[in-house]
């Protein structure tokens, strides 16, 4: 009677790890329910295989854990007609290293294969195919595609007018080759905001007055959602945009059509929010007009009030 009761309280755990095991089978669950494919990138599996082999490792954890937990709580239960406090261990050295070692090598393991992966990922590629350079702003994106000497401005994605959808084509699109090296410099026009493509499984910040960079080669043809991962304002939900990976031909008739629509040449940092201020020099500063500057109206040194005010 003891062995049945005690058989059925150990099925519990090994019910639930075989449950994990079986569902493990689908494709969803073999790459740890991340979205994306071990091919969208030349990164995403590296990625894909460290998240999943980080839960395995930490799902063994726990079913021993829980099994121990069960064990000891039917085991060592108050029986009928017993008082007092059962015997006591104490100072037993062998299990006090054995629960200490384990999760120190667990924690330096999983330090020294995500440290391994990130230096993989964020390595420089000297000698990229395709530069881009996006900029942050609230509420959108620019692109510039360096090497075309092209561009793009967005816009804050718009609503339906229902309020439950946005209006898919007002979402920017950021057009890249598949198969070919990229690099991706990201700056911010205002405050500090976040390029992440789901798909990607990686998001870097996008921080103004200092720029950031990615690599990475598209593997896989295919349109891939982004948008920004960092809180940056009221419209911050709306700030969408997408990754479509096409074919080097469709990627030179893209460009192509930007050229002809005359954007040609790269948008700067003359368009950032603090550069409009007054004492910059850059347009709207509240630089007089030639006209009031011969009548003297309005004659206020911008620059003095600029330094007063930053003390």
């Amino acid at each position: 009677m003891r062995r049945n009761r005690l058989f059925r309280w150990a099925a519990i755990p090994l019910g639930a790890a075989v449950a994990i095991v079986l569902a493990g089978c689908s494709q969803a669950a073999s790459q740890g329910f991340l979205p994306g494919t071990t091919e969208t990138t030349n990164h995403t599996g590296r990625i894909i295989n460290l998240w999943t082999g980080s839960w395995v490792i930490l799902l063994g954890v726990g079913v021993i854990t829980w099994s121990l937990i069960i064990w000891a709580a039917v085991v060592y239960r108050r029986r009928r007609g017993q008082t007092g406090f059962p015997v006591q261990m104490r100072y037993n050295m062998p299990l006090e290293i054995l629960y200490t070692g384990i999760p120190l090598i667990l924690v330096l393991g999983f330090f020294a294969f995500t440290a391994r992966d990130q230096a993989a990922i964020e390595e420089r590629i000297e000698d990229p195919d395709v530069q881009i350079q996006v900029y942050g702003k609230r509420w959108g994106w620019d692109f510039n595609y360096v090497d075309e000497d092209v561009y793009f401005q967005g816009t804050q994605t718009q609503e339906q007018q229902n309020g439950n959808d946005v209006v898919d084509d007002s979402i920017p699109v950021l057009y890249l080759p598949v198969g070919q090296s990229v690099e991706i410099k990201l700056d911010s026009r205002d405050v500090a905001h976040s390029f992440w493509v789901l798909d990607f499984l990686y998001k870097k910040d996008v921080y103004p007055s200092k720029s950031n960079y990615m690599y990475f080669v598209p593997q896989e043809e295919g349109v891939y959602m982004g948008k920004c991962a960092e809180l940056c304002g009221e419209f911050h939900s709306l700030m969408l945009f997408k990754v479509a990976v096409v074919s080097e031909e469709e990627y030179e008739a893209y460009t192509q059509s930007l050229r002809d629509a005359g954007n040609v040449g790269q948008v700067g940092n003359e368009l950032d929010a603090f550069s409009t201020e007054p004492g910059t020099g850059a347009p709207g500063d509240g630089e007089l007009a030639p006209e009031d500057e011969e009548s003297g109206e309005n004659d206020v040194d911008t620059n003095d009030l600029g330094q007063e005010d930053g003390e």
